[in-house]
Order: C-alpha cells, then structure tokens, then sequence
C-alpha cells in the first residue's frame, strides 16, 4: 500500500520548512553569524602531523625522542656558497661562525654542526666553493611556532652578501616558506553563477542554489577550524572542503529547485506542493547521495593513519552541513512567493520539462540506437586513461619541485652541486648499543654503512648522555625521491642493518623523513585495496537497498572505480610525467603518498550523485510503464540537462584550484575535475544509457528471497511505493 506523504520524514521536513520559513532562514543566519564569530575569536590552528603506527621510522623516531631529544626534531640545512674564492677563506669562515653562533641561541635550535669543526668535516665540497650547516629543531617541522623558523631563516639569510649566499633547506624551512594557497573559489563560484544563469534563464533561480550553498559552506568552513582545536587537521584541509563543499553545496540545491519547476508546470503551479514533491523524489536523492559522500570519506578512518583522521572529517562534516542546508534552507527559500513562485511562473512561461528534454530525449535514441558502439568505446576510454595510473610512484615530493624563487629549491641544488642529491635527503640510522664496547659497536655500524654502494658519506653524531643509544646520518647517493632511494632503504632494512646489527651485537633502526615518506607509501599502498573493498561493498549495498536490483550496484561499482582509474591517470600524467605542466608552473615528480586513497574516498562519494539523481528518475518512469527503454530515455530527457549543468559547475570549482599555487591541491583539483567531467559527460549520459538499455528488464532483477530480507528505503516518492 502507499504511505502517505505525511508519514514520509522528507514531506513532513518540507511542509515545516515551509510553514516556518523565516524561522529556518533565521537561524541559519544565525548560526553563520554565531560559528564565524567564534571561529574569529579562536583562529584554526592547522598541523601536518603524519605518524606511522608500526612502522620503523616512527621506532626510530620514538627512541630518538627518548634517549636524545635535540634529535628528534626536524633537520635542516644552511647552505653557503662563493661567487669567487673559497667559503673556507678566514673572512668568510668568521661571517658564517658569526652567524652560525647566533642561530644555535635562538629559540627550538637544539645543535647547529659548523662545517668547521671537526664533526662537520665533511660538510664543505670538494672545490671549497659550497658548504652546509646542519641545524636541528628541538621538535618536528609541523609542532614549531612557525615565527621561530622564520627567526632562523631571517638570522641566516642576514649573514649573505658580498660574494656569500645563504640558503637553507629542509622540511621545517619548508613549512615556514610555504605560502597559504590562494583563494580561488571566487572563480569557481563566477563559473557556477554564469552556468546556472545559462540552465534557468532566470536570476533568482540562479541566486537560490548559490546562497543556500555559501550558507552551508561558511558555516561547514567555520565549524572546521573550530575541530583543529581538538583534532590534529592537515592545513590543506580548509581548502579541500571548501572545494568539495561549494561544489555539492551548489550540485544538491540545484537538484531540489530543478525538480521543483519540474513539479510546478505540471501540476497547475501549485507552490508549496511543488516543494514537497521536490522534497520527496529529489531531496531523498540528495539525502542518500550526500551520506553515501560522508560515509566514503569517514571510511578513511578506517586506515587507521592518524593523518587522515582530521581531514575526513573536516572534509564529511562540511559535506553535512551543506546537504543540511539544500534540505532545509532550499526549501525555505523556495517557499516565500518571492523566490519559489517566481521561478516556477518562469519554468511555466518556458512549457515545462517537455522542451528542455527535447534534446536529451534524441540523445538517448541516439545512444540505444548504438548501445553497443557506446558501451564498449566508453568502456575503452576509461581503460586507456586508466593504463598510466599502474605506473604511479608514490613518494613525497623533494625539495627540488619547489619554486625556483624558493630558498629550499636554491639550497636543494646546491647542496646537490656540490655533494651529490642525496645531501637533500639524510637518513638517521639509530643504534641501540650493547653495554659493553658501546664505541666499538658505533665504529663497526659506521665502517659498515660506509662500505655501502648506494651511500655517499656517513657522518656520526654524538651519543645519548646515557651511552645507549648513538645516532649516524647516512647520505645517499641518490635524490630523497628517486626509485634509488627507497631501493636502498629496503637493502639498508633487511640485508645490511639486520647483518650489521649481529656483526656489532646492536640494534638498528633506519629512520629520517625519506624512510618515513617510503613507510607512509608502503601502508597506503597495502591498505588500499582493504579500503576499496570496504566502500565499495557498502556502497552496493545501499544502492541495493534503495533500487532493489542486483545490477544496478555492480554497475555503478565498475563505472566509479573506471572513473576513478581514469583520473589517477590523468594525474599521473600532468604531475607525474609533466604533460602539460608547464603550463601551470609545475615541476614534475612523484604523487603524493595519501593522494589515491583520499581520491577515492572523495571521487566515489561524489560519483553516487549523478548516479542516484539519473537512475531514482529511469526508475520512476520505470515503474509507471514498466517500458524498460522508454524509462531510460524520459529519465535522461528529465534529467540530463541539470546533471551536466550541475557537473560543469563542479568541473569549474575544481578546476579553478589549479591557480591555487598549492601542489597538493592542484594534484586533487585535477582529479576531481576529470573523474566529475568524466563522470556526467561519458559514464553517465553515454555508458549509462547504453548499458541500462541492453540489460533491459533485468536491470531491475532482485531475487524474491533477498527482497524480503531488505529493509524498502526507496528513493522515488510514496506515490509509488508499495
């Protein structure tokens, strides 16, 4: 039997959001006001603190917190070099003693190694032209008040001039130099207000999903800033919602006032049923749709990196609160005549759905007509665009990818001039040492690295005050981000140190950030497939649950894990193997370690909304004619213009955040703006059609048995439910 309207929980939220539509438009307001406010009083602190559970880094970076804590922290550089002469001439070796003398006192240095004492023998090339100071931090680049590494930077570069430039290197440097993207979304937004302009012909359809989305957004924005203050949240995270989040924010609102003209032509223009019908077949897409988002990203919890933990849930509850603000505030909006009834009058002027469709109604003929030629050539696409993603390095990026104007870039090739690319990307080998002959065993792990192919120098720091633990800095040959490198921290883990380690009777850790960026790729790589699986099986599920079919959740698992391929290739492409780059001022280099997981977690929430808003209407028509080819073509005809609409927006505000300058946000900008355009303008409107089509009838298959095992949470409106 059918439910009535008033027992389904979207109605009633509607017929509320109606009566009441001051109130709801009131306190959001106030809520924006309220968060923005607090977030002005306690300004969001952001931290990229990357632990490694289990791995051998993070033990070798927790002895060497315990046993010897000025060096824990982040090392860096201070290179030094001539224009003429030597930079062990007296003049120069007294400026830079000088200098050298005033970073060690100031705040969170804990040693600074000259390379004219006898420790730092090593440290000035073999022409005398370049030498380098090593500085440690009393804490990791990302826990240090970024005023005090600015301190150091501005008390080094001072000693330059007169023939003698200073640089500094490393992660710390790296941080403190790094500028906070720019904000681009404003572009984003420009594109979204000009495409919506083009779909309604009309302002205050235009305006509508745009304001309900910056409601959303400023207060999702403002709430995560207020989370940094109790969870530790990566600083690209801000940037990261806000993208995903305008881009649904606007997607969602659109959806319900699309199907509200819809509603409103055809039912004589009555206003405030037109909303609830919105409500009930659109607002249940963007509801679903929008947790399946939520529930995507929230899975990265589930690798259990404590990294991640901050950014999906800034990234879900941003998500949240603008899907919140599409189910409440949209149909508030709608419901003052000013808004709601001026949009509808306006569809109703332009005959309703029927002349719209036209086009998208040919399109689907179009595309029967040649089923097979569509689903194998798109099929074929996404497969081609997928190939180079099988050969992505995942590996941090060295300082070598930094701007040319950067001090870590200039410092990274001097060093690399001078001593070799592997100066840029020191290891720290921590030795546990026996009690007895403890500068034997140091002596014997030194002799033994140093006989090392891949190693170039190995230098010895001194011991905890205990005598238990010693430390050396081995120097590869190789660049920290080479294939080279992370081949020579796996011989140095499991030929060399376990071998040195009997020979010597210690223990031997090998750790430093290098090691630490190839631990973090080597658990995001052995827990992604964990990962795939985990979110693809629920995800069916639910699709399973709300259209009752076996196929339609194997088919939309395969087209966005497609989808998904695809776009890792293209990134692999532009920022990996350099097509295009250039264009962009990017220097090419290995991904990010974290980069695939969050992009699948991301791309595969956001997939589902253009397949639940596409399939929930063929599945509407479906089950009024039970004309399987007539359901695809008038569910694309309904449809197809809103979806494309709505994904031209999202490409936009991706897009827009190549201009961000930030490499890591224009890594994901790239992504999702393929796997979206992807998405709608292949997947959806070619490989869609065409395969709902030869599976016809079947396509709606679900065996008795299991149909009553499953809870009914269909998506259509109560009118067809029975």
């Amino acid at each position: 039997m059918a439910r009535p309207a008033e027992d389904v929980p979207l109605p009633r939220l509607a017929r509320f959001c109606i009566r009441h539509r001051r109130l709801v438009v009131l306190a959001w307001a106030v809520l924006l006001i309220a968060v923005v406010g607090i977030g002005a009083a306690k300004p969001a602190v952001y931290a990229n603190d990357i632990k490694i559970p289990g791995s051998q880094a993070q033990a070798a970076s927790d002895i060497l917190a315990k046993a010897i804590p000025s060096q824990s922290g982040d090392r860096s550089q201070i290179v030094l070099t001539v224009k003429t002469g030597k930079v062990t001439d007296p003049k120069v070796a007294a400026r830079v003693e000088l200098m050298l003398g005033k970073v060690a006192k100031l705040p969170h240095v804990a040693t600074v190694v000259s390379p004219y004492s006898k420790t730092g023998r090593g440290q000035t090339s073999k022409d005398g032209r370049i030498a380098f100071a090593v500085l440690d931090f009393d804490q990791l680049g990302q826990k240090l008040p970024k005023a005090a590494i600015q301190k150091v930077i501005d008390t080094a570069k001072a000693a330059g001039g007169n023939g003698l430039q200073v640089e500094l290197g490393g992660q710390a440097i790296a941080l403190a130099e790094r500028q906070p993207p720019v904000a681009t979304e404003a572009i984003g937004l420009l594109a979204a207000i000009i495409i919506l302009l083009l779909t309604f012909g009309s302002v205050v359809a235009m305006g509508l999903p745009v304001v309900t989305a910056l409601f959303g957004l400023g207060v999702g924005v403002s709430l995560l800033g207020l989370l940094s203050h109790v969870l530790d949240t990566a600083d690209f995270a801000p940037q990261l919602a806000a993208m995903i989040g305008l881009g649904v924010g606007i997607d969602y609102s659109l959806f319900i006032v699309s199907r509200f003209r819809d509603a409103y032509a055809s039912n004589g223009g009555d206003h405030h049923e037109a909303i609830v019908e919105s409500m009930t077949t659109a607002g249940r897409s963007v509801l679903f749709a929008g947790m399946t988002v939520v529930i995507a990203i929230l899975g990265m919890v589930l690798l259990g990196i404590s990294f991640l933990y901050g950014v999906a849930i800034a990234t879900s509850m941003v998500v949240l609160v603008t899907m919140l603000a599409a189910l409440t505030l949209t149909p508030a909006l709608l419901g003052f005549n000013v808004f709601g009834g001026r949009i509808g009058r306006g569809r109703t002027k332009r005959r309703g759905a029927e002349r719209e469709g036209q086009m998208w109604a040919r399109w689907a003929d179009v595309v029967v007509r040649h089923r097979w030629i569509c689903a194998i050539g798109g099929t074929a696409v996404l497969v081609a665009l997928t190939i180079p993603a099988f050969g992505m390095r995942q590996m941090h990026n060295d300082a070598g990818n930094d701007g040319p104007d950067q001090t870590t870039r200039k410092a990274y090739e001097l060093l690399a001039t001078g001593f070799g690319p592997g100066f840029n990307g020191p290891m720290q080998i921590v030795v546990t040492l026996p009690k007895d002959g403890k500068e034997k065993a140091l002596t014997g792990v030194d002799r033994g690295l140093k006989a090392v192919s891949g190693i170039a120098q190995v230098t010895v720091m001194p011991m905890s005050k205990d005598r238990t633990t010693g430390v050396l800095v081995a120097y590869p040959k190789s660049s920290p981000q080479s294939e080279e490198t992370t081949a020579l921290v796996q011989d140095l883990r499991k030929e060399v140190a376990p071998k040195l380690a009997r020979q010597t009777g210690t223990h031997i850790l090998v750790g430093g950030f290098t090691p630490a960026t190839i631990d973090l790729a080597n658990i995001f790589s052995s827990k992604l497939p964990m990962f795939i699986i985990v979110v693809v099986l629920l995800s069916a599920f639910l699709l399973m649950l709300v259209f009752r079919s076996v196929l339609v959740p194997i088919k939309a698992a395969v087209m966005n894990l497609l989808s998904i391929g695809a776009a890792l290739g293209v990134v692999t492409l532009v920022f990996q193997e350099g097509w295009g780059a250039s264009l962009f001022g990017i220097e090419p280099g290995p991904i990010e370690p974290f980069l695939p997981v969050m992009m699948f977690a991301i791309i595969f929430g956001l997939s589902m909304d253009y397949e639940v808003f596409i399939v929930s209407r063929i599945r509407e028509e479906w089950t009024i004619s039970n004309n399987p080819r007539a359901a695809v073509r008038h569910g694309l005809a309904a449809t197809g213009r809103v979806v494309t609409a709505a994904a031209t927006i999202m490409v936009c505000v991706f897009g827009s955040f190549m201009f961000g300058g930030d490499k890591i946000i224009m890594m994901f900008g790239v992504g999702l703006a393929t796997a979206v355009f992807l998405d709608a303008f292949l997947i959806r409107v070619i490989l869609l059609p065409a395969i709902m089509d030869l599976a016809a009838n079947a396509t709606w298959w679900l065996p008795k048995w299991l149909d009553r095992l499953l809870p009914n949470v269909g998506i259509e409106g109560p009118e067809e439910q029975s």
